[in-house]
């Protein structure tokens, strides 16, 4: 039984954790498999959305325990690294990656919800960054990306604490953007998926690199870069669709050029 499960409809990838028994424990198979699909994602521009789920009762738990137990350090580097190298592939990617949570979002499966595009939850979803519960500090990247989402004093708490958050409480936070009843998640992720693949590919991997590069920028450089990205996307023919389909009263049909 593969541990990723990966599938394309359209312009839609999704990536499914596929480890049910162990709650998506991360193992190093896992890791593996991620990796491969984060490369092929990262070279393939004619996608739109790639769909991080989990299989069966929960999204991602965190990492294996049993592994890393029985071989600490090696199992952490056999992890940590392919890990850390496909979210920066899939951060790199034209395509917006949208999480679809439920049930248990702890550990890395809330590093790799924090390292989303997007993230849409459902009702009863529980989220914990847990990492101090087994002694050890975080990874993939939720260190960078937590105290963005909620600042750096929540952040300590949510951090050095390890208490569970409910999803209305995440949703609060800016953790996710949506919050679904349970029964409703894959129909609405599938519908968030589709309106976002559906959209102006171009402008949609513009904003995302002006997004996540923002805070790494002087406000003149950041303003640079906007006008670059502007004029880059008043070049294509999407742009010009765009105009002509608002004073057609229309919905535009965008083609990716």
């Amino acid at each position: 039984m593969s541990p990723l499960i990966v599938e394309r409809e359209g312009r839609v990838l999704r990536l499914r954790f596929n480890r049910p028994q162990s709650l998506n424990a991360l193992d190093v198979e896992t890791a593996r498999a991620f990796l491969a699909a984060a490369r092929e994602i990262e070279a393939d521009r004619s996608l739109g959305v790639v769909v991080m789920s989990g299989a069966g009762r929960a999204f991602v738990a965190g990492g294996d325990l049993q592994q890393l137990r029985a071989a600490p350090v090696e199992t952490a580097d056999a992890l940590i690294g392919p890990l850390h190298e496909a979210l920066q592939r899939l951060a790199s990617a034209d395509a917006i990656v949208l999480a679809a949570l439920h049930g248990a979002v702890a550990g890395a499966g809330l590093s790799l919800a924090l390292a989303a595009d997007l993230a849409i939850a459902a009702q009863g979803t529980r989220f914990n960054l847990a990492y101090v519960n087994v002694g050890t500090s975080c990874d993939l990247g939720s260190s960078w990306a937590l105290p963005r989402v909620v600042g750096l004093r929540k952040s300590m708490e949510i951090a050095l604490l390890g208490e569970d958050l409910d999803a209305d409480e995440a949703l609060r936070l800016g953790l996710v953007n949506r919050v679904v009843a349970a029964d409703a998640l894959e129909a609405e992720t599938h519908a968030l998926a589709q309106r976002v693949a559906n959209g102006p590919p171009i402008a949609l991997a513009q904003i995302k690199r002006l997004m996540r590069r923002s805070l790494e920028r002087t406000l003149a450089e950041q303003l640079d870069a906007e006008q670059q990205a502007f004029r880059h996307c008043a070049a294509t023919e999407d742009f010009s669709e765009a105009l002509a389909a608002f004073f057609d009263k229309r919905a535009p049909q965008y083609r990716g050029r």
